[in-house]
């Protein structure tokens, strides 16, 4: 029976070890520690990525669990294969070479420590893997066998130190499917040749483990875990405050459907921490284009010009949740903060506001009452109400009548939920403001009738929130009142300082008011916090170009756009007008071809009706570049 503060459970240990480590230390001591500190920093990346942790990584092992056998073994291919790749950078006798063993087994779990019966027979297939190679045991075999496209051989019941009955062990072929028996005698003489060699490894390997150093912050060793990023080769200058990337949560619940749950933590956390202007916050758009990939910090770093990266991952088990977070200076890869959090599902939105304040504080970023009660302050405790309206935001986004119908559905559901919550207020109106826009609607009356309605709901609900401010600043130019729109936007952007898309909607409302220079200059700042934008953020800046005269760098913008979205009308007639600025009318009337398939009965007469632009003299210019690529 188990020690109070034990317990048993369940679960797939993945082991793995370098072969020939003492020889590569023996040859090049620095040059080693340095090959492995990269390669084990990769190797936690990949396990991160595919829902497992890292339990323990002393000296050249690592080892992990994974709730899933298919995860832990997806993982040990990518990580063989990624190696594998690495290798070929290196002379032959530089290779590192690690083997992995995968079991599915009972272990015991104290905090982060696991050990047991479950952990040691992980521990002795890797002793029966091939340099670059994997062995599972019978029993994970039989979870993956027709799961995975692998191809298998077996090795036969292998005597293993210190587990009573002999373990089935099968080495994975990693390419073809195809499962076969070993010759007689050859998976003892495997084992024999392979344990001889490695008793004194396996016997550290196996003090170590039960010594249980929890290194999941990897804080004993002696240097650290991620590579650290390189100043000089940021994508952008780092700010001159504290910067950070939240990288989506991995989804580790057995269901896909899931992904939802684990996407609204990372907006959440990502909208909370750009509500004070003391820290400069990546937009969700950006974070999320490294989704479900294996990325380094480093690369995040670099990519996005930040010094901080925020990774972790969700687990949602009926009313249960268990949400991991780490906090990583990729400068000099330390490991600022780390925490795991099993709960009740209902403090869900309790254990946002504490990782969001304790990235705060491990930022050295101190907080007034006022400020705190504002980062941390939502307009709803119902979490399907909230993971609605986030698939409603990612619908409309999509800039397309589907979209718009798609958006509208899921903002109405996430009000059915609860009411007196304000966000898919805001994203209703902003739906109802495309079809009027896109002559999308039977009646365009109807829809800005409805779309006033949802923004003077959203905006009554919740003042505070910097969305329903965005949502009037579409209104305020769709009705001519550009001061209006202005001043809400400034308003978006009071609330939420460190938002790109509060910044983008004031370059919008400054844009239609014809002040052009300025609006490429508000388009810049919130492309540096969304480097990686949705087709919105190009479109606005591409049109933001053409404006001001920069036709190339329009055209580049607006084939971006294009890239994210192939439907987005307003790209298509934005391309047609640069490329017409530019002497390309062949291009422009391809374009225009592109705007009648999206659309067949678009008109320019109904788009100048529409068009709010304040200066007629650039709108009719505009309309006269469309007549030139074919368009009536």
């Amino acid at each position: 029976m188990a020690t109070e503060g034990f317990k048993r459970k369940l679960t797939a240990v993945f082991s793995a070890d370098v072969v020939g480590y003492s020889r590569l230390m023996g040859e090049d001591e620095a040059g080693t520690l340095r090959t492995l500190e990269i390669y084990k920093g990769v190797m936690s990346d990949l396990i991160r990525q595919h829902r497992g942790r890292v339990v323990d990584s002393p000296g050249d092992n690592v080892l992990a669990e994974f709730a899933s056998v298919v995860d832990a073994v997806q993982c040990a291919v990518a990580v063989q294969k990624e190696f594998q790749a690495r290798n070929t950078e290196f002379p032959e006798n530089r290779r590192m070479q690690f083997r992995i063993g995968i079991n599915l087994g009972d272990v015991i779990e104290e905090g982060e420590r696991i050990y047991g019966d479950g952990v040691n027979i992980a521990a002795r297939l890797e002793a029966l893997a091939d340099a670059g190679g994997i062995c599972v045991s019978k029993a994970a075999f039989d979870h993956i066998e027709s799961k995975l496209p692998l191809g298998y051989e077996y090795l036969g019941e292998q005597t293993v130190k210190n587990i009573a009955k002999p373990v089935g062990a099968y080495r994975v072929l990693l390419e073809p499917r195809v499962t076969v028996k070993a010759e007689a005698g050859k998976g003892v003489t495997h084992e024999a040749r392979r344990m001889m060699r490695n008793l004194f490894l396996l016997g550290l390997l196996l003090a170590l483990v039960l010594a249980g150093v929890a290194v999941w912050q990897f804080v004993l060793r002696p240097s650290p875990p991620v590579e650290k990023a390189d100043p000089k080769k940021m994508a952008f200058p780092l700010p001159d405050k504290p910067s950070i990337a939240v990288l989506p949560f991995a989804n580790m619940s057995d269901d896909p459907k899931q992904e939802y749950f684990s996407d609204g933590l990372t907006e959440e956390i990502i909208t909370a921490l750009s509500k004070t202007p003391r820290i400069f916050v990546i937009a969700r758009n950006s974070t999320f284009t490294y989704k479900g990939k294996p990325v380094r910090v480093k690369q995040v770093a670099e990519e996005l010009g930040v010094r901080y990266v925020l990774e972790g991952s969700v687990r949602k088990s009926e009313n249960h949740v268990r949400v991991t977070a780490q906090l990583i200076d990729a400068l000099t890869g330390k490991h600022l903060w780390a925490e795991r959090y099993d709960r009740d599902l209902k403090e869900l939105f309790a254990i946002q506001d504490e990782i969001t304040l304790e990235i705060i504080r491990a930022l050295q970023v101190n907080l007034t009452e006022g400020e705190q009660a504002r980062v941390i302050g939502r307009s709803t405790k119902n979490l399907q109400a909230y993971l609605k309206a986030l698939e409603a935001s990612v619908q409309f986004a999509r800039m397309d009548k589907q979209g718009s119908m798609k958006a509208k559905q899921l903002a109405k559901e996430a009000i059915a939920l609860d009411p007196n919550y304000a966000y898919p207020y805001s994203t209703l109106s902003s739906a109802h403001l495309l079809d009027l826009w896109f002559d999308f609607s039977e009646s365009p009356k109807e829809s800005m009738k409805l779309a006033v309605e949802a923004a003077e709901k959203a905006l009554a609900l919740d003042p505070l929130d910097p969305r329903t401010h965005v949502g009037w600043v579409n209104l305020y130019i769709m009705k001519r009142e550009y001061d209006k729109a202005i001043a809400s936007a400034e308003r978006a952007v009071a609330l939420n300082p460190g938002g790109a898309r509060a910044l983008g909607v004031l370059a919008l409302a400054v844009s239609y008011s014809c002040r052009f220079d300025e609006a490429v200059t508000l388009y810049e700042q919130a492309i540096r916090l969304d480097p990686f934008p949705s087709s919105l953020g190009f479109r606005n800046l591409g049109i933001a170009y053409r404006c001001v005269g920069r036709y190339e760098e329009s055209m580049k913008q607006l084939k971006k756009a294009l890239e994210l979205s192939p439907n987005d009308l307003f790209a298509h007639l934005s391309l047609a007008i640069t490329y017409v600025k530019l002497g390309r009318e062949e291009e422009a009337k391809a374009e225009a071809a592109e705007v009648l398939r999206i659309h067949p009965k678009f008109s320019l007469d109904y788009y100048a009706k529409v068009n709010p632009l304040k200066c007629q003299s650039v709108l009719e210019d505009n309309i006269a570049c469309l007549r030139r690529a074919g368009l009536k």
